[in-house]
């Protein structure tokens, strides 16, 4: 499944913080240089679904705060915990 989300990089702890403008908005503890809060992202939503690393990919936005991602799991489970 597809899912829109808005990420604010630099942030003291990652964790889901709401919603941003209809979308799931997701903090992170990365820097937004050389792909370490895209890779601290992945990391998280993976762990958050109890899913493989490689089962998350970033399908847009990958120099932006918003971003797309395409996740194998089942959509009711991606939307119990991002609540989109």
């Amino acid at each position: 499944m597809k899912l829109s989300i808005y990420v604010q990089p630099g942030a003291k702890k990652t964790e889901h913080s709401g919603m941003h403008d209809g979308r799931p908005k997701i903090r992170l503890n990365a820097p937004p240089v050389d792909g370490a809060a895209n890779e601290e992202l992945i990391r998280f939503v993976a762990k958050a679904l109890g899913l493989s690393k490689s089962s998350v990919r970033i399908v847009s936005g990958h120099a932006s705060r918003l971003k797309t991602l395409e996740i194998d799991a089942e959509e009711s489970a991606v939307k119990d915990i991002f609540g989109e």
